[in-house]
């Protein structure tokens, strides 16, 4: 087959967009709100959000959202291709322009607390009477009576139990798993909105994000004692001659190739669980360069990444 012909032959996809022509309205500020809006822009919605005016004082064109002062960077990548307004809730005038808005808005997703939202007249019920069609999306720290509490990823990480040290996670574990799950609710919003024409109300909990997160710990698979806590000796991240290696070698194939390059004989997959087997394993791999590591995973077919 001819090499340079080979792309053109290949199947085109075209990204799914189930959300076009679908209109949604933000409050949500700080991370998990703009990150849904993230997934919600890729799937073909058309996204709005309204922010409240800078901090007083401020220069002139300056974000209404923390994440615009204390991340500029991050802030410009979450809303690409968002059109964003300023918007002053406590203001007549500001009630009246977001009402206008909402009358052609099919999602609304906010982030404040439901005592918030109520002062601003923005509860369900009121929402729901001036507004039939709209539903709306509340991103809250945790369910129900306990959406008033404060808290942030860090607070519901514990919580969950994925904070095993004094080091922070090496990311916003509940903060993006909950716009994912926020996402998801606008998509179930819509679906309900299609079958029978009005809003819903459905409310998305971050401590929830994190308990989700947090379910293969608490099965005991990530445990010290689970296979992919430590356990099993093709599951772990070592010591290289030049930095580290992340093993993934799980399944029995790739767990017999792993032993075949170590040079260890494996019977059953119990072989693996032997404190034995972790020490030649790990001296094999201690010997070996990054380098002659990723050759090895090409050419054994051993999942491993290298890092420096």
């Amino acid at each position: 087959m001819n090499a340079a012909a080979a792309p053109s032959s290949l199947p085109t996809h075209r990204p799914v967009r189930p959300l076009r022509g679908v209109r949604v309205l933000s409050l949500a500020l700080n991370l998990p709100g703009p990150a849904a809006f993230m997934r919600l822009r890729a799937m073909g919605a058309t996204c709005l959000k309204a922010e409240p005016p800078g901090p007083r004082g401020a220069p002139a064109g300056t974000s209404g959202d923390p994440m615009g002062q204390y991340n500029p960077q991050a802030y410009a990548r979450l809303h690409e291709g968002i059109r964003v307004l300023t918007v002053d809730l406590k203001s007549e005038k500001g009630r009246t322009r977001l009402n206008r808005e909402l009358a052609r808005t099919d999602v609304l997703l906010t982030s404040f607390r439901p005592s918030a939202l109520l002062k601003l007249g923005l509860g369900w019920k009121a929402l729901h009477k001036a507004h039939p069609q709209l539903s709306v999306v509340a991103i809250v720290g945790a369910p129900g009576a306990r959406a008033e509490e404060p808290g942030h990823d860090l607070t519901y990480l514990a919580d969950a139990g994925l904070v095993t040290g004094l080091d922070l996670p090496p990311t916003l574990f509940a903060d993006m798993g909950g716009a994912l799950m926020a996402s998801e609710a606008v998509l179930k919003a819509v679906l309900v909105q299609r079958g029978g024409g009005k809003g819903v109300f459905q409310e998305v909990a971050l401590s929830e994000a994190a308990a989700w997160l947090a379910l293969p710990r608490t099965w005991g698979l990530t445990q010290p004692r689970g296979a992919v806590g430590g356990a099993h000796a093709g599951y772990r991240v070592y010591p290289c001659k030049d930095g580290r290696v992340a093993v993934a070698a799980l399944e029995p194939h790739f767990a017999a190739a792993l032993c075949a390059a170590a040079g260890v004989e494996m019977g059953g997959m119990e072989t693996l669980f032997r404190p034995a087997t972790h020490q030649a394993i790990a001296a094999f791999l201690a010997g070996q360069t990054r380098r002659q590591l990723d050759r090895l995973a090409a050419t054994r077919d051993i999942p491993l990444h290298t890092l420096a």
